[in-house]
Formats: structure tokens, C-alpha cells, sequence
């Protein structure tokens, strides 16, 4: 014979806790998911544009975000928009020229993506 575990009811304000807590964790996880997807599709961008190795495309976006003082994920939404012919702010694309001379060893600022 097997045996079940009874189950009881929680009281209901740690039950409503408990749910308000698993919402902001499903929140935060899927933010972090959107986020990390922004912050790989700039890193292509780079790559491609570039011609930088993969984990050179990411110290390139941390190098900038550092230097400007700009979350990476905020520099990544720009890298973005500047793939689609958007302008970057002059700090922002001094310093992915900088940073992108560093990892690459090649001259010159970011222009317009090819």
C-alpha cells in the first residue's frame, strides 16, 4: 500500500505571498532572458561588422558600457539600432571605436555598418 502526502491548505496571505514572490522571479527571469537575447544579437553585430571573435564582441560592449557609463544592455539596444542605420550618440561611438581598436588591432571609428 502507498501512501499519499495530505496536502493543506496554506493561510491565505502566504499563499497570496508566495505568488506575488513566484510572479516577480517569472518577471525578472524573463526580463534576464530578453536581455541576454539583446546583448547576443549586438555581439553578432559586432562580429560581423568587425570582424571580431565572439567573446571580443562581448568585451567590446562591456569595455564601452564601463567607459560611458551606459548599461550594456542599453549600449547592445543602440549597437542595434546603429546595425539598422540609427546614429550613436558621439560618446557611445568614440568609445566603441576605442574599444573595438583594442580587441582587433585595426584602426578607426565604428562607421556605418557595410
Amino acid at each position: 500500500m502507498t501512501t499519499s502526502r495530505e496536502q493543506r491548505p496554506l493561510p491565505d496571505g502566504t499563499r497570496d505571498a508566495a505568488v506575488a514572490r513566484l510572479e516577480q522571479e517569472n518577471a525578472q527571469l524573463r526580463q534576464a532572458v530578453d536581455s541576454h537575447a539583446v546583448v547576443d544579437q549586438a555581439i553578432g553585430v559586432l562580429v560581423a561588422v568587425h570582424r571580431l571573435v565572439p567573446a571580443a564582441g562581448f568585451e567590446v560592449l562591456r569595455d564601452v558600457s564601463q567607459h560611458t557609463n551606459i548599461k550594456l544592455h542599453t549600449i547592445a539596444e543602440m549597437v542595434l539600432d546603429w546595425a539598422l542605420g540609427q546614429p550613436l550618440p558621439e560618446t557611445v561611438e568614440r568609445a566603441l571605436g576605442q574599444a573595438v581598436q583594442r580587441r582587433s588591432g585595426q584602426d578607426g571609428a565604428p562607421g556605418r555598418p557595410r
